[in-house]
């Protein structure tokens, strides 16, 4: 059946039309919210949230663009919020001086499945930031203002988190060297 065709429907409250919506779309979020949360059963509730929110706000939608990509930025933005109510951002570092221009090239290393789950093993806040810089495509002036933090912090962040990610990477070819 049509998206558009689809979304009118469920605008409607017809359920059959909302069932599909979800089955079509709720894996592509849900790989997308694991990305922020580490923990399934917390990754699963926000689906849920997102969902209501796609749901509520169909009306919106106004066709531009994909309508997966607009429900995956639904999901994003849940994802963090769910990360704020849990006060999980308290543990980004401030960093004014910070020198990025040494590029660390940690994804050109790891498979984009193997990236995700080496993804699990950093502390939220990198692991946010690398999302959203890397995955998302956001810039460090809309980080900043999405996490509530300076461009710097979302800078640091994302060093950190690249040479975490190198690290891991290096000790995992050691493992698989051996």
């Amino acid at each position: 059946m049509d998206t558009e065709y689809l979304i009118k429907l469920a605008i409607q409250n017809k359920r059959s039309a909302q069932k599909e919506i979800y089955e079509t779309y709720s894996s592509s979020a849900y790989a997308v919210i694991r990305r922020y949360i580490k923990d399934e059963y917390d990754a699963e509730d926000v689906l849920i949230e997102t969902f209501m929110k796609v749901f509520e706000n169909l009306a919106n939608f106004k066709n531009e663009g994909s309508f997966e990509g607009w429900v995956k930025k639904i999901a994003v933005r849940e994802a963090l919020m769910f990360l704020r109510r849990n006060k999980v951002f308290n543990m980004f570092i401030e960093a004014d001086n910070i020198n990025i221009s040494e590029k660390v090239t940690v994804e050109n290393y790891l498979e984009f499945a193997d990236l995700l789950k080496v993804l699990d093993l950093l502390p939220v806040g990198y692991r946010t930031v690398f999302n959203l810089y890397v995955i998302e495509g956001y810039k460090h002036n809309e980080i900043a203002e999405i996490l509530g933090i300076s461009i710097n912090t979302s800078k640091s962040q994302l060093r950190l988190a690249k040479d975490r990610l190198k690290k891991l990477v290096e000790e995992q070819n050691k493992i698989n060297t051996a």
